[in-house]
């Protein structure tokens, strides 16, 4: 066969297709039905509200899911989006088939094995832990860069066999354009740039010069990056539910911040937040999860073998199609070694638990194998090379005994690697049946009396209850503030603007019903000082600051003495001598709200109120949160002082436990234990929150309910271990 009629060979759309498919079929078996934490309620939600995620913003991502999400099929909204990924990693997974066909036609000539090595390549590539985690559950906008990716490189290729002339230089066109869009989604997207550079500089590097090219490829670019110039000032201004950094203005410094990630203050990639051995050694972690994670020490001897499949088939490429095997090497090195230097991440969330010198601050606050999702989908390719370059070996030594058929027949076996991950990640690379984050944000939303202020600390307890206000509209009345985005002045100002929306009595729980309001701590109508009945809905903002006086709020402040007092509530500073914009606004927000407005803080806000503001006299534990009183706490009626948890309204956190609560999810049996390290102690929450009120209640003489309690705390910490990839 010569090169020619090799190049012009069609390339498989039917097998690439079918194998997507059986790579769809897999993800939604095992789609998550529901948010989960993290980043998935965030753009789920921002994807609902035609919104603004975190910097940069990923316009694409937004446009694209939002019009997904409107398609009439799959139970909820939630489901939609999630399957959303799984069809783009799906998609990723149809042109990885026909990049890999083309690169292995040098390897194995023979068209059926190599179809079987490369539907086998990919799916090691599409079942890999992190890949297919991801994939049944939107987290991230990852899933669509890595099917541009794919979708680049097979255009490469396809332009490297074209026929030169004006239809050739098209692909390059269409490739400058999806470059460009793919982009506005993330900047991971363009990893693939580089092989595509070696296949135009191998192929026909002229093509750069001739003014038509380079014309049309400037108009492409321009064109694709409108997302991120056009839309996301427009959007902006119109002030969606989700409007994160606030980018309104063309070419503004809002809307340059957002681009540009200013947000997160990341240092000058010279200057390493971590040892370049330690970032290195945090990759090999990630990628020794991702073969067979599910069966503990065991999954070394996949990582080895795959690990040397890979690479063999690598060299393979190298050694008989220089083009394919340099751009190949090209997009390992991009994906790996640069893109591990690029991100600069600090010392790895699991990495040296031993180290003592190593403090949390040197930390990253969680896991991030997803950043390398592209590196081991495309990780797959190279394998689907090493199985082909197997088969071809054996093939090769049977043929003094067998004829070509029989031994090609031989050597198809080496193919059924590609279970390997398929059964060793089955159990916690899904996402089936999960439901914790979702019931968490109800469970949390609900435990706040209507129009409510509540007080969060960071992602995972905020991200699940902006899916469940925007998404399935839950307790949108409550006003959630939270603390890490309380130091920007786009989250202050949008708390200012807020219009509260009217509390919905029919689809809360029975407790907020008309009558059922507590007389613990009633609202007061601040015009008439008189106990309010009922839940009567505040009017005005929640800051009495003007805009431009909270966008003039400092981001640390000299304290002017040791305490603040507001009506009967004294807040003091111990011997802190400065506050952060966060701690300003809380304060703002009390000072604010009182006898209007109920004040929360979850527990998962720690000791926030009670170390920096000294507020544990005015607190009263009710279930997951703690309810801020407008006097010093007494002990009347249902409140008591529980056993651990200080002032506790045992009635309520009765009613929300026994009646509200949706703990099972929490408490469900996970043969592998809860994979999420870093979001565990949200879950944890369910367990402190029942073994509390069981104390309390023994306490009491209710020994019944305490053991019932103690029961569901103890099924919660079984839930969560043991902990899967140590």
């Amino acid at each position: 066969m010569t090169e020619s009629t090799e190049q012009r060979e069609a390339p498989p759309y039917l097998w690439a297709a079918i194998t997507a498919v059986a790579v769809l079929g897999l993800y939604v078996a095992t789609l998550a039905p529901t948010t989960a934490f993290w980043d998935t309620s965030e753009y789920i939600a921002a994807a609902k509200v035609l919104g603004i995620p975190h910097p940069p913003g990923n316009p694409l991502f937004v446009l694209l899911a939002h019009v997904f999400g409107l398609l009439p099929f799959m139970g909820t909204y939630a489901e939609r989006i999630n399957l959303f990924a799984a069809v783009t990693s799906a998609g990723a997974a149809f042109f990885w088939f026909l990049v890999s066909d083309r690169w292995l036609r040098a390897i194995v000539p023979v068209r059926l094995p190599r179809l079987v090595a490369t539907a086998a390549g990919v799916i090691v590539g599409a079942t890999m832990w992190t890949v297919w985690n991801q994939s049944t559950v939107n987290e991230k906008v990852y899933t669509v860069s890595l099917f541009a990716m794919a979708m680049v490189t097979w255009l490469a290729v396809h332009w490297g066999d074209d026929e030169p002339g004006p239809h050739r230089d098209r692909w390059l066109i269409l490739i400058a354009y999806v470059l460009a869009l793919a982009s506005t989604n993330h900047m991971m997207s363009v990893l693939a740039a580089p092989a595509v550079a070696v296949y135009i500089l191998w192929t026909d590097w002229k093509v750069l010069t001739r003014p038509t090219v380079l014309l049309g490829v400037a108009i492409a670019v321009a064109i694709g990056l409108t997302p991120n110039y056009v839309f996301l000032p427009i959007r902006a201004a119109q002030y969606p539910a989700i409007n994160e950094g606030e980018p309104i203005g063309f070419f503004s410094n809002a809307l340059m911040d957002v681009l540009n990630r200013v947000q997160y203050g990341k240092p000058s990639i010279m200057d390493r937040q971590a040892e370049v051995v330690a970032q290195l050694a945090n990759y090999w972690e990630y990628f020794s999860w991702q073969f067979a994670r599910d069966w503990g020490a065991v999954a070394r001897f996949a990582t080895a073998l795959f690990t040397v499949l890979g690479l063999a088939g690598l060299w393979q490429m190298l050694r008989k199609d220089r083009r394919a095997g340099m751009a190949a090497g090209a997009m390992l090195f991009t994906l790996t070694l640069a893109l591990i230097f690029y991100l600069n991440f600090k010392y790895g969330y699991s990495m040296y638990p031993e180290r003592t010198d190593i403090t949390n601050e040197m930390r990253e606050v969680r896991e991030r194998d997803y950043f390398f999702l592209c590196s081991f989908a495309f990780f797959g390719t190279l394998v689907a090379a090493g199985i082909g370059a197997t088969m071809s070996s054996i093939a090769e030594y049977l043929s003094p005994r067998l004829d070509e058929k029989a031994r090609w027949m031989a050597a198809l076996p080496v193919a059924l690697v590609c279970l390997i991950p398929l059964f060793g990640n089955r159990v916690t690379a899904s996402r089936d049946r999960e439901f914790a984050a979702r019931d968490f944000a109800r469970d949390l939303l609900e435990s706040v009396e209507p129009y409510g202020i509540l007080v969060t600390a960071g992602d995972n307890d905020t991200f699940p209850l902006w899916y469940a206000q925007e998404v399935e509209g839950i307790r949108q009345d409550v006003t959630i503030a939270n603390m890490s985005l309380m130091n920007t002045e786009w989250h202050l100002k949008q708390l200012g603007r807020r219009k509260t929306p009217e509390f919905e009595p029919a689809k809360s729980l029975d407790m907020w019903k008309a009558g059922n309001d507590q007389p613990g701590a009633p609202l007061v109508d601040s015009t008439t000082k008189v106990p309010a009945r009922g839940w009567p809905k505040p009017t005005g903002s929640v800051f009495a600051l003007s805009e431009k006086e909270l966008d003039s709020l400092p981001e640390y402040a000299r304290l002017p003495g040791t305490s603040l007092k507001f009506g009967n509530v004294e807040v003091s500073f111990g011997n802190t001598q400065y506050l952060d914009r966060k701690d300003l606004a809380t304060i703002f927000l009390i000072r604010d709200n009182l006898g209007k407005r109920p004040i929360y803080f979850s527990w998962s806000a720690g000791s926030f109120p009670d170390q920096t503001l000294g507020l544990t006299p005015y607190l009263v534990s009710q279930g997951l949160v703690r309810k801020l009183y407008p006097d010093p706490v007494t002990p009347k009626g249902p409140v008591i002082m529980s056993a651990g948890m200080g002032w506790m309204d045992l009635d309520r956190a009765k009613a929300l436990l026994w009646k509200g609560y949706r703990w099972q999810s929490a408490a469900r049996n996970r043969p592998k234990g809860w994979v999420d390290d870093p979001s565990r102690s949200i879950i944890e929450l369910y367990g402190v929150i029942y073994a509390g009120v069981g104390a309390t209640l023994r306490q009491q003489g209710d020994t019944a309910l305490a053991v019932r309690a103690d029961s569901i705390a103890a099924a919660v910490a079984a839930s969560l271990r043991p902990r899967v990839g140590k």
